[in-house]
């Protein structure tokens, strides 16, 4: 199934919120990834979903039909990712939306974290995103039109949650990445936007999620963390369908914003470490800029 219709359009007009879009998204098979699939089919758009075994696509969302394409694809292979958008822009004729959310967090404190375990989760947490995100760039740009959604997490704004230094550090890197990309392709009608949610009912913290020894020392806060986060009855408070659907009715607007916090625990956390970063900015401004040659030096720390 190959549509073409509308290519020609300008990239405002491309935008419009009436036009359906073609998604490509990776990590469709669990969690936001598979609730995002569903959000964007019934709204009546088309979708690439991948996923390592794209087997479990093909029996979730049989009803469907040819409105979606499910494929193979390991993020953290650069020659597969590039194959799997060519795949994908053969059959649909372009992708407007690339979503990455592939990733996982493995619990371990820093000190006694296995070497290869965290650079694994790094390269599914940050090498996908890159890989994936360069393999559509050249589409993107031909297009003159996209979306760009990159899936971090709160904890990818704020930091700090003991247990999870690898997710979390590619999390930040994600973001980083996001800001530059934004800027490069912004000439290309290119949209980016980072998607930042706290705790929701998903497996993210159970099956997917591997808790490996805590020492002693670290019980009172990667063991407290774990405890929290993974053995709480009640689960989190995030809706997956909820944040599905926010994301399908916010790309189909002409404007998106650059980060998008989902949830309350992610809106009470964003406010209060911005908050936090202006205080301590303001507090420290003098001596800051006394670093300039030109500028008053030394001055009094606060």
């Amino acid at each position: 199934m190959k549509d073409n219709a509308s290519t020609d359009m300008s990239p405002a007009a491309r935008r419009g919120a009436t036009q359906q879009q073609v998604w490509f998204i990776t990590g469709s098979s669990r969690g936001l990834g598979r609730a995002l699939t569903t959000a964007a089919l019934e709204a009546g758009d088309l979708v690439v979903a991948t996923a390592r075994r794209p087997e479990v696509l093909t029996e979730a969302f049989a009803a469907h039909g040819d409105r979606i394409l499910p494929l193979a694809l390991d993020v953290t292979d650069p020659q597969a990712a590039r194959d799997t958008l060519e795949a994908a822009v053969a059959h649909f004729g372009r992708i407007d939306v690339l979503v990455n959310n592939a990733g996982y967090a493995n619990v371990s404190p820093i000190e006694t974290a296995d070497d290869g375990d965290f650079r694994a989760q790094f390269e599914t947490n940050f090498w996908g995103v890159y890989n994936v995100t360069k393999a559509a760039l050249p589409t993107l740009r031909r297009q003159g039109f996209g979306t760009v959604v990159q899936f971090s997490s709160i904890g990818g704004r704020v930091g700090g949650s003991p247990g999870i230094a690898s997710y979390q550090a590619a999390k930040f890197a994600v973001d980083g990445f996001s800001r530059v990309l934004a800027t490069e392709t912004a000439p290309f009608g290119v949209r980016v936007m980072v998607v930042e949610p706290s705790g929701f009912a998903t497996d993210w913290a159970g099956s997917s999620m591997t808790v490996h020894d805590i020492p002693d020392a670290y019980d009172a806060t990667v063991g407290e963390m774990n405890r929290r986060v993974r053995q709480d009855t009640a689960g989190a408070a995030g809706d997956p369908q909820r944040a599905a659907e926010i994301i399908v009715r916010t790309v189909h607007r002409t404007e998106v914003p650059s980060h998008l916090p989902l949830g309350v625990n992610a809106a009470t956390m964003a406010l209060d470490h911005s908050r936090r970063q202006t205080t301590e900015a303001t507090a420290w401004e003098k001596v800051t800029r006394s670093a300039d040659f030109g500028e008053p030096y030394p001055v009094e720390l606060p």
